[in-house]
């Protein structure tokens, strides 16, 4: 397993290469659709556009886009003095600034992390989990949490949200567009009817292309932050338990999640371990709750 600074330089580089892949793509299938439209240079210079103020955005705004996509709202001292307590001592134990903190309005069990960098980081969790575990279960929970942050898990993570969405509405636009034009276009009808057919198979490829990035990169990341976490608060069972609640409360629905964000939660709010099909949980952006739990106690 990679140390904590070997995480740290590895999810830097892959966040130089999701965002240069990204540019890439979105380059590409601009350029793509020109060429069919006789380099009518309209798709290039939108997704050129898109690429561009998409990466700026998913870089330096990400943590406020999470947060507002989470309905989180900050919370102070006098609200919830235990909770930023414990995120205060966790974070001189690993070295790093004290991030924000953050409350959802939810009885589902979760909490995320969300930042480009220490220094501009953030932790929200859900009221339910604040009401249900107990104070060594919640460290373990923002230990996990502010591993992410102190290994750069967030930034790579909100980069990538931000990034497949922006993905979507240009493969959204792009075919809207298709079928615009091609009724402009009647005497080249086979074409036309190649465009739209290329347009549909990306629309139905992008969430699953989508997803299989969010994948690569996700759930390994998972175990390295419940190691990392065992290892700030010295007592693995904190999160042993509070991954096992979690698990039991699974069939409590977090509304304010969706597909986008789900790999930025400790638990895909998303895909219940429990009740999802084999499909979803295929592709499931976390590793199972029982594998991790079984890593934890030293069974796997």
């Amino acid at each position: 397993m990679l140390n904590v600074y070997e995480q740290i330089d590895a999810n830097k580089r892959r966040s130089f290469w999701v965002i240069t892949l990204f540019i890439g793509f979105v380059t590409a299938f601009g350029y793509f659709f020109t060429y069919l439209y006789n380099y009518d240079w309209t798709f290039l210079i939108f997704a050129l556009l898109i690429s561009g103020v998409g990466s700026y955005i998913s870089y330096y705004n990400s943590d406020s886009i999470a947060l507002s996509l989470a309905h989180a709202q900050p919370v102070s001292r006098r609200s919830h003095p235990q909770y930023l307590n414990i995120v205060d001592n966790l974070a001189r134990v690993a070295q790093i600034p004290a991030p924000k903190t953050y409350v959802i309005a939810s009885p589902a069990l979760n909490a995320f992390a969300t930042g480009r960098d220490p220094e501009h980081a953030a932790i929200a969790v859900t009221q339910g989990l604040l009401d249900t575990l107990s104070r060594s279960e919640i460290e373990g929970v923002i230990a996990h949490e502010l591993s992410h942050i102190r290994n750069y898990d967030t930034r790579l993570m909100t980069i990538v949200a931000i990034l497949v969405g922006t993905i979507a509405m240009v493969l959204n636009w792009s075919w809207r567009l298709s079928w615009h034009r091609g009724g402009e276009r009647d005497s080249d009808s086979r074409g036309n009817a190649i465009i739209m057919l290329i347009g549909v198979v990306f629309i139905i490829l992008a969430p699953i292309i989508a997803q299989l990035i969010q994948l690569a990169i996700s759930r390994r990341r998972e175990f390295y932050a419940d190691a990392s976490a065992a290892h700030l608060t010295r007592q693995p069972s904190g999160l042993v338990g509070a991954l096992k609640k979690i698990m039991t409360h699974e069939n409590i629905q977090l509304e304010t999640a969706n597909t986008a964000t789900a790999h930025l939660y400790i638990d895909d709010p998303v895909t219940s371990e429990t009740h999802g099909s084999w499909l979803a949980k295929l592709f499931s952006t976390h590793p199972p709750l029982t594998d991790r739990i079984k890593a934890l106690e030293g069974r796997a």
